[in-house]
């Protein structure tokens, strides 16, 4: 059965308008998402595994990514120790944090490999809070990007939904872009404390 444009409660467009919205949302969290896996690379005065679980190191003849390979510990506040599974693996994760040139020296005892954080000179810290910033605009602006290509899809479904559902469906998007973006900003402010703690 075929319902007009202006026949309110059609199923078919309220599920077309919830399919665009559902993808919209979630691709906003995945924005959300990569911009909080991207604050946890910045290196703050305190120690902390998510620097170095990523780093790619070469063992066994492949690159495997260091949280396959080791267990970290945080023995003080500005240490961490990474302990492979296996120790013929020492030498490999020394050399990918050393090539990763994440500002860190590492020290190995042939076990473990322990690296200590410096303290953060305050301009560091002020170069970093702006490396933050920037990371966050870039969060939003992607968010931005999924909005306007949502709203297109919207667009598209001009004349076989109605105007008030569109209506609806677009105030719904604009509510959904500001709690991502309030999301954004809360893990931003919450990574310049961090960095700005002394």
């Amino acid at each position: 059965m075929d319902y007009g444009p202006d026949e309110p409660g059609d199923a078919v467009s309220d599920e077309m308008i919830q399919m665009v919205l559902d993808e919209a949302s979630s691709d906003m969290l995945e924005a959300v998402t990569h911009a909080r896996r991207e604050f946890s690379t910045v290196r703050t005065g305190r120690a902390s595994s998510s620097i170095v679980e990523k780093v790619t190191v070469v063992a066994y003849g492949v690159e495997m990514r260091m949280q396959e390979l080791a267990s970290f510990s945080i023995p003080e506040p500005r240490q961490l120790l990474v302990t492979p599974h296996d120790p013929a693996n020492v030498p490999a994760i020394e050399k990918a944090i050393v090539q990763a040139d994440l500002g860190l020296t590492p020290g190995n005892d042939g076990r473990s490999v322990r690296l200590s954080f410096p303290e953060l000179t305050e301009e560091r810290r002020r170069d970093l809070v702006r490396m933050v910033k920037g990371m966050a605009e870039e969060g939003k602006n992607r968010m931005r990007g999924l909005r306007r290509g949502a709203r297109k899809d919207l667009d598209d479904l001009e004349g076989s939904v109605s105007e008030d559902d569109l209506k609806w469906a677009g105030k719904r998007l604009d509510d959904m872009i500001h709690d991502f973006e309030a999301e954004i900003d809360k893990a931003c402010q919450s990574k310049e404390d961090e960095l700005l703690e002394l």
